[in-house]
């Protein structure tokens, strides 16, 4: 690939429904990748949007083709609001991750809404997006894709791992990225929270107060998912089918629950890393907000945990989708099959045009 330079906006709206990532960055090729965050901002989720986006999964095909519709309006407007804000002129493209309503890899599908060509009708500039259906269609689990960003933009560190929706990790082994959903994190812990009228635990002070129930760890830390071999990812269907149930049947205060499903993810993750002092982490995604987490998961590791800067933890994820529309705009492979489980290294995306 020649020395090229792109700037481009990156939009991302995660699991967690916090609200939507939108990063202008400049990436630079020249034999290899570096960047900038030029400007960035998050959209809160009003909450009529976050309702219906929660409770999409349970619409009709027209009525879902139709939020598709609304959704790829409401994420143009923002766009070109941001745009004429910031005063950008010098923009190549849009890359956009949509929202996720369904993900079953195992039965071949997955979506994300956020219709592309009303993105690109409002604003007038090229929006790449669909990152994620190619890589199912090829046998992947169509996630994670943030590893090849990992691996491009941040190889200094030995893992690089997201406290999103869920959780997941990157790292290289035998010269390939390999990467994977761990568990659930802030989809279970915002949804119980949500019940105290507030958004999140912050730093996880209520988490911190609760005790932990030993019945309801063990059985969360005995789910089979956690034994399957890798590629492997999760989605909201195992939240709702497994985990909701699950801890709903113990009938416990809210910070006793929070407490203890913060110990589970801190069993987990630490499972899928070498505890080795010398390891070095890169921890971003809201969750390395979280100082409860955070120390729960150093409880249980000689490994060093980073927290970058605020821009790396609220904007990596918008940063890397930037990037996956890069490599699809150059041509170039934009997802592993080291990481995904697809039958090839592959170049992801679907493009509309002005």
């Amino acid at each position: 690939m020649k020395s090229t330079v792109k700037h481009i906006i990156g939009v991302m709206s995660g699991t967690s429904l916090d609200g939507i990532d939108i990063a202008y960055v400049k990436i630079n090729y020249n034999n290899n990748f570096t960047f900038e965050i030029l400007k960035a901002t998050t959209i809160s989720y009003s909450k009529n949007w976050k309702s219906t986006l929660k409770n999409g999964f349970h619409l009709s095909g027209e009525a879902l083709t139709k939020l598709d519709a609304d959704y790829g309006i409401f994420l143009g407007e923002i766009i070109q609001n941001f745009i004429t804000e910031n005063k950008i002129e010098n923009l190549n493209f849009i890359a956009s991750h949509g929202h996720t309503i369904y993900h079953n890899p195992d039965k071949n599908y997955t979506l994300q809404i956020g219709n592309g060509p009303q993105i690109t009708a409002i604003t007038g500039i090229k929006t790449i997006c669909d990152f994620r259906v190619q890589d199912i269609a090829l046998g992947g689990q169509g996630a994670p894709l943030v590893p090849i960003g990992d691996k491009l933009l941040f190889s200094d560190y030995d893992y690089c791992l997201n406290l999103g929706g869920f959780a997941n990790i990157s790292f290289e082994e035998n010269k390939n990225r390999i990467a994977f959903d761990i568990c659930p994190v802030n989809i279970v812990l915002n949804h119980y929270v949500s019940s105290l009228n507030i958004e999140y635990d912050d730093k996880g002070a209520i988490a911190s107060t609760g005790n932990i129930d030993k019945r309801l760890l063990n059985e969360l830390n005995a789910l089979p998912f956690y034994n399957d071999a890798k590629p492997k990812s999760l989605g909201y269907e195992f939240i709702v089918e497994t985990i909701f149930p699950m801890i709903d049947k113990y009938n416990l205060k809210i910070n006793h629950i929070l407490r203890t499903f913060i110990e589970h993810v801190a069993i987990q993750i630490t499972k899928k890393i070498d505890s080795s002092a010398k390891k070095v982490v890169l921890v971003a995604g809201g969750g390395a907000y979280n100082t409860f987490l955070i120390n729960r998961i150093q409880f249980y590791t000689k490994t060093q945990l980073i927290i970058p800067e605020d821009t790396i933890i609220n904007y990596k994820e918008a940063l890397v989708f930037a990037l996956l529309g890069f490599l699809k705009d150059e041509g170039q492979n934009n997802c592993l099959k080291s990481v995904t489980g697809a039958s090839k290294n592959h170049c992801s995306g679907v493009v509309f045009n002005p």
